[in-house]
């Protein structure tokens, strides 16, 4: 896992969680935020609905997009 911070000008900061992982296919990157949304037998498919949330909640953006390595990056912005 992977995480980085940037602060632009804007008086805003980003930052974003990484793994090497198998990443997750672009065509389902927004539904993994979608309550109940999972590939597992054994998940909820909640945890990334309240991640949403809570990002929401403080006026933050989050996008999944893959990793340098391939794997999944989410990207948290407009942070204040």
């Amino acid at each position: 896992m992977h995480t980085s911070t940037r602060a632009p000008s804007s008086g805003t900061f980003s930052f974003f969680v990484e793994d090497d992982g198998p990443g997750v296919p672009e065509g389902r990157r927004e539904s993994v935020f979608d309550a109940g949304e999972t590939t597992r037998t054994d998940g909820t498919g909640f945890g990334l609905s309240i991640v949403k949330q809570i990002t929401e909640a403080h006026g933050w953006e989050v996008e999944l997009t893959e990793s340098f390595d391939g794997g999944a990056r989410f990207e948290f912005t407009n942070v204040r």
